[in-house]
């Protein structure tokens, strides 16, 4: 067996893997239990009783985090020369189009969103194969194909966030970084279960949430009590 380490330790004195707490608790103990030199992520897994594989119910949406995400978000906007201005003064960190459509064909990819206007989309579709697995492909449903881009990158930095269900019925995402106060966490986590909560599928059957975790990036996973959410 493997000796355990002086932070694994550490961990164990405060934290039990097989009781489930609420997510007051959870929201403290997993800065108690970081032990990372970097301030980490915070994240959620948040698994459904849905079927991904049926079209009606796959579960996808936005939120936007009241206390954002705690880390810089690098802009991408692809658009005609009448946003360009638009989009520097909002704050982007990349403007332009045919210039980054040729460095994304050439496998950049150093950015966290990019937002296009819908008149650019015929030369943005073509970057599909590098941009989707990525998930860094603009979408209308998720607010990054917009006339509006000014807007769209206020709110992305903010920490207005893209998420999706997953192959296994899973909700990977990040509520902050370790370094937020407890109560910051537990009000971005409590926002994005109540969207989450309100994109139930008609057609699902049985109980909806059926675990919610809380970790950072390199602790374990807090199971949280779905009855200590109110409104799910």
């Amino acid at each position: 067996m493997a000796k355990l380490t002086k932070n694994q330790k550490a961990v164990l004195a405060k934290y039990n893997p097989e009781k489930v707490y609420s997510l007051e608790e959870g929201s403290k103990l997993v800065k108690d239990i970081t032990y990372t030199k970097f301030d980490a992520s915070v994240d959620l897994d948040i698994k459904l009783g849905v079927d991904p594989k049926k079209s009606d119910q796959m579960v996808r949406g936005v939120v936007a985090l009241p206390h954002g995400l705690g880390k810089v978000v690098r802009v991408l906007v692809l658009c005609t020369p009448d946003k360009v201005q638009e989009a520097k003064d909002s704050g982007a960190e990349h403007v332009g189009l045919d210039d980054y459509i040729q460095k994304i064909e050439g496998g950049w990819t150093d950015i966290d969103v990019i937002i296009c206007t819908p008149t650019v989309m015929a030369k943005v579709g073509k970057l599909g194969k590098v941009l989707g697995p990525r998930g860094l492909m603009p979408n209308p449903k998720s607010g990054t194909v917009t006339l509006e881009v000014g807007k769209a990158v206020k709110e992305v930095k903010a920490g207005k966030i893209d998420f999706k269900i997953d192959k296994q019925g899973i909700i990977h995402c990040s509520v902050g970084k370790a370094s937020f106060p407890p109560e910051k966490i537990r009000d971005n986590a409590i926002e994005m279960i109540n969207v989450v909560a309100k994109l139930k599928p008609a057609s699902a059957k049985g109980a909806y949430f059926r675990s919610i975790t809380i970790s950072t990036t390199m602790s374990p996973g807090i199971m949280i009590d779905t009855n200590s959410i109110a409104g799910i």
